[in-house]
């Protein structure tokens, strides 16, 4: 399984970025994708995802309303639209992808599969 994150960059609060993961060799139709967050010092962080059957989708409560996932079975891309940027925002975005049970849906460990992150800074 390999995934790709890209879209990552420099924007002022209260902008706009969608990043993007390129997944290969994962099943969307039979996993869970969905993307964390980390800061420096502050453990990974839950942000969003689809759930395991159907196209239910999930936010942590510090994005919901301003963020949102998507994906295109087609081209095997998961996106998150991210809106009115804060500034605590910033942080490196990964693209995970797996099996999480309810309980661990949330957390980094439920995941078996991650890329490599890509950068997001909101200035002020």
């Amino acid at each position: 399984v390999q995934l790709q994150a890209s879209g990552g960059g420099l924007v002022q609060a209260g902008g706009s970025l969608r990043l993007s993961c390129a997944a290969s060799g994962f099943s969307f139709s039979g996993g869970v994708v969905g993307w964390f967050r980390q800061t420096p010092g502050k453990e990974r962080e839950f942000v969003a995802r689809f759930s395991r059957v159907g196209s239910s989708t999930h936010y942590s409560n510090s994005v919901k309303g301003r963020f949102t996932i998507s994906r295109d079975n087609a081209k095997k891309t998961v996106y998150l639209q991210m809106n009115s940027l804060k500034i605590e925002d910033t942080a490196v975005y990964y693209c995970v992808a797996g099996y999480p049970i309810s309980t661990t849906a949330t957390m980094w460990s439920g995941y078996r599969h991650w890329g490599q992150g890509t950068l997001v800074t909101v200035s002020s």
